[in-house]
């Protein structure tokens, strides 16, 4: 399998949402950057379980243990390894799955795959839970950028039919971002907040699941991140992203709205501000070529209904080789989309940040962080 990320800012995670913990190592973190705690925890409350009606009834405190690589507050340039234990499994729930496959999981795909020595339990490696090592890598990466004038904030683009104001993708303000940063339910309008949630409620009472999509931006930017052709701003996020289990489309600055426009509504006319070249749209979401542009950085991330849901479904049992029925019982989220937000800001963050490192490993560049000793 396939567990890595990263030239630079190396990823390795590990772990099923069963088992005893979940966990990531981090190698590349430079030597004296701040780690902190305190800031990290907030972010991960914001993916926890059990923590809003929207959300599964498991509850978890999702708390980091870091064991390694760190000392006083501070990355001492080995590898840092975070692991998350998990408290509050249910493992009886998954008893019936072993060999009944649920539709919409990874359930049969993985059982082929590992010829059936995989995990069900939860989902297993497969599960949305091991997003949490995500945030955990995504909050010391923004940590990094925040230090270099990077915001990264996101909000609740939609939840099915109803949707929030977007963000301006030119006039895109900094503050903005950090007033979402530790939302739980992050929204630019707060009036649409008790129809999603109502939206959400019915489809929990149908038996059912629904899901939406997160538009996620990073400003202050610079241009010149990313390269061509494997190494894109928009490949290397859209590969991560698509490790989330409930992500199935991407999509940068338009996006697919591009195919109805003409080249002449398209492009983004360049103009200087003072010395500084900038654009008088943002149709391709701070991104021309893979490289960022300078503008912000804007992109979309649609998240599918979660796939376990207590109507019946149709379905193979693998033990009889037969048809059957299944009404999925535990703890699940109706709607996976408030918690996933914070996993698509660590995403964007773990992107910009290996590019970043990409650039300055070619021009000998250290990153300079402030000295907090």
């Amino acid at each position: 399998m396939r567990g890595n990320f990263g030239e630079h800012y190396k990823l390795s995670i590990f772990g099923e949402s069963h088992g005893p913990g979940i966990g990531i190592v981090i190698d590349g973190i430079p030597a004296g950057t701040p780690i902190d705690e305190a800031e990290i925890a907030r972010y991960m409350a914001r993916r926890a379980p059990g923590r809003d009606p929207t959300a599964t009834a498991r509850a978890e405190a999702d708390q980091v243990e870091i064991l390694s690589g760190v000392l006083n507050g501070h990355a001492c340039g080995t590898p840092v390894c975070g692991i998350i234990r998990n408290t509050n499994t249910r493992s009886s729930d998954y008893s019936a799955l072993r060999f009944t496959m649920r539709p919409g999981h990874a359930d049969y795909a993985g059982f082929i795959k590992y010829a059936g020595f995989n995990d069900p339990r939860g989902g297993g490696h497969f599960s949305g839970r091991l997003t949490a090592p995500l945030v955990f890598a995504g909050s010391i990466a923004r940590s990094i950028l925040k230090a270099r004038g990077i915001r990264i904030g996101s909000h609740i683009l939609s939840i099915g039919p109803v949707r929030d104001e977007a963000f301006d993708p030119v006039h895109l303000d900094p503050a903005s971002l950090t007033a979402l940063e530790f939302t739980s339910f992050p929204l630019l309008d707060a009036g649409v907040e008790s129809d999603m949630r109502a939206h959400v409620a019915q489809a929990r009472e149908s038996l059912d699941s629904v899901g939406g999509m997160i538009e996620c931006a990073a400003t202050g930017v610079p241009a010149g991140i990313g390269s061509p052709f494997f190494g894109s701003v928009e490949s290397v996020f859209a590969s991560l992203a698509f490790s989330v289990p409930a992500v199935k489309a991407v999509e940068f600055g338009d996006g697919t709205h591009m195919a109805d426009l003409h080249g002449s509504e398209a492009n983004d006319a360049l103009t200087y501000s003072g010395s500084t070249v900038t654009a008088l749209t943002n149709h391709n979401g701070g991104v021309t070529g893979g490289i960022t542009n300078g503008m912000p950085v804007l992109t979309r991330v649609t998240i599918k209904p979660t796939p376990s849901i207590a109507r019946a479904q149709t379905t193979v049992d693998l033990s009889t080789a037969s048809d059957t029925t299944l009404e999925i019982k535990g703890r699940h989220d109706p709607c996976i989309v408030p918690r996933a937000a914070v996993v698509i800001e660590s995403i964007l963050a773990i992107t910009l940040l290996e590019l970043m490192m990409d650039d300055m490993t070619a021009r000998s560049e250290p990153i300079q962080m402030p000295s907090e000793r």
